[in-house]
C-alpha cells in the first residue's frame, strides 16, 4: 500500500490494466479479482506480450491478453466492456494522455483509477516532484480527481502512485 488509503481494485471487478508487461502486477491484480473479476492486460512490446501470455494467461482464467498498444483504446474497443477501475503501468513521455483517453473509453464517471507514474520515462532532465505534478495536473484537466498521490521511494525510485476518479 505504501501510504495509500485504499486500492480501487476489488473482487469481482474488472480492471483495464495498461502496460501489462511480462505479468508480474497482473497476476497481483488478478489474484485481487479472483475467479469472478477479470483483468483486461493491454501490452504492445511483442517479447513482454509473450511472457505475459506464458506467465500468467495460462494459468489465470480471470485474464485477457490484449496485444495492442494503450495510445489507441478505439484498437480494442470490442475486446473489453465497461471496467470497475483502471491501473496503468506504461512508461511513455505522455502517459497521464493515455490513461485519460483509456478512462474516458472504458471508466463510468465515478469509478477510480491508479497510475504509475516514471518520472524518468517522461523526462530525466526534469524534477520528478514536478513531472508528477504535470501528469496529475492533465488527468485533472480531463474531468478526473486526483485523490491520493505517494511517492514510491525506496522501492521504486522516482515514481509517484496516483489514485484518481473519474
Amino acid at each position: 500500500m505504501k501510504g495509500l488509503h485504499k486500492i480501487p481494485i476489488r473482487e469481482k471487478s474488472k480492471v483495464l490494466y495498461l502496460g501489462a508487461a511480462s505479468g508480474t502486477t497482473v497476476s497481483h491484480v488478478s489474484d485481487i479479482v479472483g475467479r469472478e473479476g477479470k483483468v483486461y492486460c493491454v501490452e504492445f512490446a511483442q517479447r513482454s506480450f509473450r511472457d505475459l501470455v506464458n506467465n500468467v494467461s495460462k494459468n489465470r482464467i480471470n485474464t485477457v491478453p490484449i496485444f495492442e498498444d494503450a495510445r489507441f483504446p478505439s484498437r480494442y474497443r470490442t475486446l473489453v466492456s465497461e471496467v470497475d477501475s483502471a491501473y496503468c503501468d506504461i512508461a511513455q513521455p505522455d502517459q497521464a494522455r493515455i490513461l485519460a483517453e483509456n478512462l474516458d473509453t472504458f471508466l463510468d464517471p465515478g469509478n477510480e483509477f491508479l497510475m504509475a507514474i516514471k518520472a524518468r520515462s517522461i523526462d530525466v532532465t526534469k524534477d520528478p516532484n514536478a513531472i508528477f505534478r504535470q501528469e496529475a495536473e492533465t488527468l485533472k484537466k480531463r474531468g478526473n480527481t486526483i485523490e491520493e498521490m505517494v511517492r514510491l521511494d525506496p522501492f521504486e525510485k522516482d515514481h509517484c502512485m496516483v489514485r484518481g476518479r473519474k
